[in-house]
C-alpha cells in the first residue's frame, strides 16, 4: 500500500519557486469564496509517520491561506472532560461551520491506532473503530462536507535518517522525543496496523491520499494543489440530491400499528398517584447517590404528541433531584449556528458528563418526526436518520451512558380538549400556537411517522418506552417507574 510513497518522489528549488506563489495565491481565491458560498465545510486530516513533515504542513497551511477561517486541532491524549463522554465528542465539538475549513493534526484515528500498535487493543477492537470512523465520515459527507485525508510516509530507513537529522540540529532537536524513537522501534508494526486502518476507511465519499513526506517540496505541493483541486471542483460542481434505493415506507395494509395497541384508559387516583409519586421520586433521588452512579450518566429522551404532557413529567423527575446535577435541553428549530453544522452535532454537544443527567425535550428524532412530515429536510435525509440514530445511541450506550427514550401518547380527542383548556387558561396561552393546530391536522402522517420510528429505533441496548399519557398521573408515575427501573439496571 506504501509503495508509491517510497519511490523518492522530489521537486526541485526552481519549481517550488516557481509554482508556489500562484499556489498559494489560488489557494486564497478559493478559501474566500469557500467562506462566501458558505455551503459546505471543508474537514482536512494530517496523519503519517513520525518524521513525516506532519506539523510543518499544518503551519504551511496556515501560512498559505488565511488563519483567521482555519480552525487547527492538535488533538492528542483526551482530556479528563472529554473521557467522561463518548470517544467521538471532542471531534464533534471540533468540526467547522459551513464555509469554514478545520485542520486536524492527530484525529478520531490517533488513538485506535497507538492502543492496537502498544498492544492494548485488538484487531476487532481496531476493526471496530475503524468503522466507526467510516460511519462518522459517511454521516459527514451526506450532510455536505468535504472530507481530504492526507496520509504522510517515510520508509523506515527515510525515518531514521530524518528523526537523526533532526537531532543532531539545535535548532530543531526538540522535535525529536523519545515518544519518536520508541515509534521508530515499532515501525514494523505501525505499517501492518496502519495498512488495516487505511484499508477500511480509504473510502469513496472520503479516500485518504498516501504522500512521500521526505521532500518537503513535492510534499507541501501535492498537499497543497490537492486541496485547491478538491475545492475548486465541489464549488464548481455541487453533489447531486441523494437517491432514494430503499423501498418505501408504508402503513400496514390492515391499518393497524403499535400506536392503536396502547390503553390509553389507563388511570390513577389522586391518592395512588401522591403515594407512588413520593415512592419514586425518593427512589431516583437516591440512585443518583449510589456510589455507582459516579461512574454514570443518564440520557432520558422525550417525545411525544403536542400537548402530551412532557414538560410536567420531566418536572417530576428534576423535582426529585439536585438542580446541579441535571440540565434539560429543550430542543426547537435548529439556530443559524446549528444549521451551519452536521444535523447531529447540537445533540452532541449537550450529552453530560459522568454522575449527570441530561434530559432531552424533543431531541434528534425530530429529523424523522417533524422533519419528515413538514418536508424541512429530503427524504433520503431521513431515511438515513434511522441507521445515523441508531449509531449515536450505540456510542452513548457503548461508553456506558444509561439512555432512556419515552414516548408520551394520547388520543386525537385528548388532545384537542387540552388545546382548548389553552386557549382559555390566561398563563397557558403561551404553549399553544398557529403551528400546534396545523399539526393536528397531519396527526395520520405523524401517527405513521412515529410508528416507522419506533419500528426502525427502538432497539435491544436503547427500546422506547410507549406511555399511555390520556392521564397526566398514570403517565409521569410510569415515566419515574421506568426510570429509576433502568437506572438500577444499569448499575448493576
Amino acid at each position: 500500500m506504501f509503495e508509491s510513497a517510497e519511490l523518492g518522489h522530489k521537486v526541485d528549488k526552481a519549481t517550488w519557486k516557481k509554482q508556489v506563489p500562484a499556489l498559494r495565491e489560488a489557494l486564497l481565491d478559493a478559501q474566500y469564496d469557500l467562506m462566501e458560498n458558505a455551503g459546505f465545510p471543508v474537514i482536512i486530516l494530517i496523519g503519517g509517520v513520525d518524521g513525516a513533515g506532519r506539523s510543518e504542513t499544518v503551519n504551511l497551511l496556515n501560512e498559505w491561506m488565511d488563519p483567521r477561517f482555519i480552525e487547527t486541532h492538535g488533538m492528542g491524549e483526551p482530556t479528563d472532560e472529554e473521557r467522561q463522554r463518548p470517544r467521538m465528542w471532542r471531534f464533534w465539538r471540533a468540526l467547522p461551520r459551513k464555509g469554514r475549513i478545520g485542520m486536524f493534526f492527530g484525529s478520531w484515528y490517533t488513538q485506535p491506532l497507538l492502543r492496537r500498535v502498544y498492544g492494548e487493543s485488538d484487531d476487532a477492537d481496531l476493526d471496530q473503530a475503524m468503522e466507526d470512523a467510516v460511519r462518522f465520515e459517511r454521516m459527514l459527507t451526506d450532510e455536505g462536507a468535504l472530507i481530504l485525508k492526507f496520509w504522510l510516509h517515510l520508509s523506515k530507513k527515510k525515518q531514521k535518517v530524518r528523526l537523526t537529522d533532526l537531532e543532531k540540529d539545535p535548532k530543531t532537536r526538540w522535535r525529536v522525543s523519545e515518544r519518536d524513537w520508541r515509534h521508530y522501534k515499532l515501525y514494523d508494526k505501525f505499517v501492518v496496523v496502519c495498512e488495516r486502518a487505511i484499508r477500511h476507511t480509504s473510502t469513496a465519499n472520503a479516500p485518504w491520499l498516501i504522500v512521500e513526506g521526505e521532500d518537503e517540496y513535492y510534499r507541501s505541493l501535492t498537499v497543497g494543489k490537492t486541496i485547491l483541486q478538491a475545492i475548486r471542483q465541489r464549488l464548481a460542481h455541487p453533489p447531486a440530491a441523494s437517491a432514494i434505493t430503499a423501498p418505501p415506507l408504508i402503513a400496514p395494509i390492515d391499518n393497524l400499528h403499535i400506536l392503536k395497541s396502547l390503553d390509553l384508559g389507563q388511570k390513577l387516583d389522586k391518592k395512588t398517584y401522591n403515594v407512588q409519586l413520593e415512592e419514586y421520586q425518593g427512589r431516583l433521588n437516591l440512585l443518583t447517590r449510589h456510589k455507582k452512579y459516579k461512574d454514570r450518566s443518564v440520557v432520558a429522551v422525550f417525545e411525544g404528541n403536542d400537548a402530551a404532557g412532557k414538560g410536567s413529567a420531566i418536572r417530576r423527575i428534576t423535582q426529585a433531584l439536585d438542580a446541579r446535577f441535571y440540565h434539560v435541553a429543550p430542543i426547537a428549530a435548529p439556530t443559524e449556528e446549528e444549521r451551519a453544522q452536521p444535523y447531529m452535532w447540537r445533540f452532541w454537544r449537550h450529552l453530560p458528563k459522568r454522575a449527570r443527567l441530561q434530559i432531552f425535550d424533543r431531541s434528534w428524532y425530530g429529523r424523522v418526526l417533524v422533519e419528515r412530515v413538514e418536508g424541512y429536510c429530503s427524504q433520503a435525509d431521513w431515511m438515513r436518520a434511522y441507521g445515523e440514530i441508531n449509531d449515536f445511541e450505540d456510542q452513548l450506550v457503548r461508553h456506558g451512558v444509561i439512555l432512556v427514550k419515552f414516548w408520551l401518547s394520547i388520543s386525537k380527542e385528548e388532545q384537542l380538549e387540552r388545546f382548548k383548556a389553552r386557549e382559555q387558561t390566561p398563563f397557558k396561552r403561551f404553549k399553544i400556537t398557529e403551528e400546534d393546530w396545523r399539526n393536528r391536522d397531519k396527526w395520520a402522517l405523524y401517527e405513521q411517522a412515529v410508528c416507522d420510528m419506533v419500528d426502525r429505533t427502538s432497539t435491544e441496548i436503547a427500546p422506547w418506552t410507549l406511555v399511555e399519557a390520556n392521564d397526566k398521573s398514570f403517565a409521569r408515575i410510569k415515566v419515574l417507574r421506568t426510570l429509576c427501573e433502568r437506572i438500577e439496571a444499569g448499575l448493576g
